[in-house]
């Protein structure tokens, strides 16, 4: 009777240890991206889950649940169970942008995920109309300053509108706001010369570009970026202070065991590494950061900031 009692308890508490390096990962791995199939992001995501994949020795299935501002995809990672399978393609739109334009979320951007690796940063471009009268972005704000409140800006999404706050904030010009479901609305309208500027990724405007219908003025990147290797970065237009970053990182629930998540780590970094991913991310405008947990924790602690401070400036008031 002793020797059963004991053998029961060793199973029971073999049961509740955390995952061990070894036991992980015991299945398919489901990677959550907050954007729709065939959006840069997804084919990011899905470049990095083919490779590693091939480390973890387990598939690894992207699973796209997009809408609300990436918050769909966020609670459904915070809510999930912390055992290292299910993972979140996390980015600044649910992770900066929604915290400071919302009251009540369904997850904290901090305490719910567990953070992984850094995997990048987007490239933005600031988009005009060919038709526009400015050529530079010093000509587009003197332009701006001699036409206040007549001029349109267009925000497909939080990052984009964030963004726009603060260009306008720091160049002291008034723009009007149009807000659109997506960057495709978006960029009819501007093409269309209903709305004069935009923030937007290149995937969209690169083939407009080609076609001498739009024109592109700056990059948000810190560098200058190898897509469009003459386009200047803010900074080199003339506008500093600015500093919004369009970023994607790896998480997982919090309360997900070091051993897994170290697996994870080893395994998308070295996915960062890899040639062919890496040529996939060089056409999508998005450049390979790989990071520590720790390096990623301070990113969105600093972005939550930066995000509120754009926010607040700008007068408008969480919901």
């Amino acid at each position: 009777m002793r020797t059963l009692i004991t053998t029961t308890l060793l199973a029971m508490l073999t049961a509740a240890m955390p995952t061990r390096a070894a036991d992980f990962p015991n299945g398919p791995v489901r990677l959550v991206v907050p954007f729709p199939a065939g959006a840069a992001s997804d084919v990011i995501a899905r470049a990095l889950a083919r490779s590693a994949a091939t480390k973890l020795g387990q598939p690894m299935i992207v699973d796209n649940k997009a809408g609300a501002d990436g918050m769909i995809s966020a609670q459904e990672v915070a809510r999930a169970k912390p055992d290292g399978q299910t993972l979140l393609f996390g980015t600044n739109s649910a992770l900066s942008a929604s915290p400071a334009l919302r009251i009540k979320l369904p997850y904290d951007p901090v305490k719910s995920f567990a953070p992984i690796t850094e995997l990048g940063r987007y490239t933005f471009f600031l988009y005009v109309n060919a038709a526009s009268p400015a050529r530079t972005l010093p000509e587009f704000i003197a332009y701006a300053k001699a036409n206040p409140g007549k001029l349109n800006y267009a925000t497909g999404n939080t990052t984009a509108l964030v963004s726009s706050l603060q260009f306008n904030a720091i160049s002291n010009i008034t723009l009007v706001s149009v807000a659109y479901k997506g960057e495709p609305a978006a960029i009819v309208d501007l093409l269309d010369n209903r709305v004069q500027m935009m923030f937007g990724n290149p995937t969209l405007g690169l083939t407009h570009l080609a076609s001498g219908k739009l024109r592109v003025l700056a990059t948000t990147s810190e560098a200058r970026s190898p897509l469009l290797p003459d386009v200047p970065t803010m900074k080199e237009a003339g506008v500093t202070g600015f500093n919004i970053t369009s970023w994607a990182g790896l998480f997982a629930p919090a309360g997900t065991p070091e051993p897994a998540l170290t697996k994870i780590r080893e395994a998308f970094t070295a996915a960062l590494k890899d040639p062919e991913v890496l040529a996939v991310l060089e056409k999508q405008g998005f450049t390979a950061t790989p990071s520590t947990p720790a390096t990623l924790a301070r990113l969105v602690d600093d972005q939550l900031v930066r995000y509120r401070t754009t926010i607040r400036a700008a007068g408008i008031q969480p919901e």
